[in-house]
C-alpha cells in the first residue's frame, strides 16, 4: 500500500470535482438541508469551477492518492477572503480535505505543508485560511502552525449562513 501526493493537472478535473463534493459531504452534509447542500456542491465543486481553478496559473491543487485512488486534496492561491487587511500578493489555503477513512497518519499534514510551502515558494508572505467556527480540531492545528484569528464572516451554503473564522499568519 502506497500513498503519494502529486500536483493536479487539468486532466484531473473530474476526479477533483467528485472528490471535493464527496469530502465536503462526508464532513458537513449533516449540517444542511439537502437542497442547500446540492446548491452549494454544484457551485463550489462543479466541473466548470474545478476546470477554472486548475487552469489558473495563480492557483495550485494537489491530489493525495492511496493505491491509485484519490483520497484527499488541497487548493491554494491568492487570498480572496473578505478582510480589510487582505492585499494583492497574500496567499490563501482555500481547501484541504481527506476522506474520513483515510484521515490520520500525517496525510492531512502532508497536504497542508505542501500547500503552505507552495504559497511561500517566493519567500514569506501573509497567508490566510477560512475555517468553520465549529471546526475546533482544524483551528487547533492552524494555531500550532502560527495562524491567529483575524476576523470572521458568514459563508453561504445554499440559504444557510455559516460563521467562518478568518485566520492569518505573517
Amino acid at each position: 500500500m502506497s500513498t503519494t501526493l502529486r500536483r493536479a493537472a487539468p486532466g484531473d478535473a473530474e476526479t477533483l470535482s467528485a472528490l471535493g463534493a464527496r469530502t465536503f459531504t462526508e464532513t458537513f452534509a449533516h449540517l444542511y438541508p439537502p437542497k442547500d447542500l446540492a446548491t452549494f456542491l454544484a457551485y463550489a465543486y462543479g466541473l466548470e469551477r474545478t476546470c477554472r481553478d486548475l487552469a489558473d496559473p495563480e492557483k495550485a491543487s494537489w491530489i493525495l492518492e492511496h493505491d491509485g485512488q484519490a483520497i484527499g486534496y488541497a487548493l491554494a492561491g491568492p487570498c480572496d477572503l473578505p478582510h480589510p487587511d487582505v492585499e494583492p500578493g497574500h496567499g490563501e489555503l482555500k481547501r484541504i480535505y481527506v476522506l474520513k477513512d483515510h484521515q490520520g497518519g500525517g496525510r492531512g499534514s502532508l497536504l497542508l505543508n505542501t500547500a503552505l510551502e507552495w504559497l511561500e515558494q517566493d519567500g514569506p508572505r501573509p497567508l490566510w485560511i477560512g475555517v468553520w467556527s465549529e471546526n475546533f480540531g482544524a483551528q487547533r492545528l492552524y494555531g500550532r502552525m502560527g495562524f491567529e484569528k483575524a476576523g470572521e464572516y458568514f459563508f453561504p451554503v445554499g440559504e444557510i449562513q455559516d460563521l467562518e473564522f478568518i485566520l492569518r499568519r505573517g
